[in-house]
């Protein structure tokens, strides 16, 4: 059983930025055409994030970025977080999210499965690999998928913002898991900070909107949870519900 909690903000990960630049262009998925705010000089950056950002990453946004120590890459920085409209950053670089959701996980303090004895990552699950297996004390296992979610409209997160048949195959296999018998829950790692709620994208994506749907009512456990990176940090803000729905988390 999930466990409710209503904590203060905490600060779960530093993840800190070398500069603030304007965005100019994104020339492919991976690709960050920016601008040095003082120079105007254009810095290429490495966009980690799979979703379309329209949001956030479009031409005159602020965005904020880590100079990368790595040799032989073709890109000198790493795209970390871009401005909403709102005026709060939000953390635009999925390398992060594995760490964030570890330590809410193992933080009993405000891990939705309360005190837990061991986690695995990156766990083989039929043609996917999912995040994580979590023991709990009493040694039952729980399958857990991670998800960053940066899309928000009229005070909804939404996720996904752009197809993706790779996520609905991780909730179905979800899905399929708890239908054998495990426990199994997604979470998902809601980086816009003042959202009320969370639901699955229909407009975008209805293929996943009906699937998630679905994993609702299998019993696959929901944990949508509203994270802020702000000073170099992210910090556990508090859980959401989902929107307009009868299940809880």
């Amino acid at each position: 059983m999930l466990r409710k909690r209503k904590e203060p903000m905490k600060r779960l990960l530093e993840i800190p930025y070398d500069k603030r630049a304007i965005f100019v262009k994104r020339p492919n998925r991976f690709l960050g055409i920016c601008s040095d705010t003082q120079s105007g000089q254009e810095l290429k950056a490495h966009v980690r994030d799979p979703g379309r950002l329209r949001e956030l990453l479009y031409p005159g946004n602020q965005v904020l970025l880590s100079k990368a120590n790595k040799e032989g890459r073709k890109t000198d920085w790493d795209l970390i977080a871009a401005r909403s409209d709102s005026g709060h950053w939000v953390l635009v670089n999925s390398g992060f999210h594995s760490t964030i959701a570890s330590k809410i996980l193992s933080d009993s303090e405000i891990s939705p499965l309360g005190q837990i004895k061991s986690i695995k990552p990156e766990v083989k699950v039929g043609k996917s690999r999912l995040d994580f297996l979590v023991t709990l004390r009493k040694d039952k296992k729980v399958y857990v998928e991670v998800k960053g979610c940066t899309l928000e409209k009229d005070g909804r997160a939404l996720f996904p913002d752009a197809p993706t048949e790779r996520g609905r195959r991780h909730l179905m296999e979800l899905g399929e898991l708890v239908d054998k018998g495990y426990m199994a829950m997604v979470v998902f790692l809601v980086l816009c900070p003042h959202v009320e709620c969370f639901d699955a994208n229909k407009e975008t994506d209805p293929y996943f909107f009906n699937t998630f749907h679905r994993i609702l009512r299998q019993g696959v456990r929901v944990y949508p949870v509203c994270l802020e990176y702000k000073d170099g940090f992210i910090w556990y803000k508090r859980e959401i519900g989902i929107c307009n729905s009868q299940y809880s988390i």
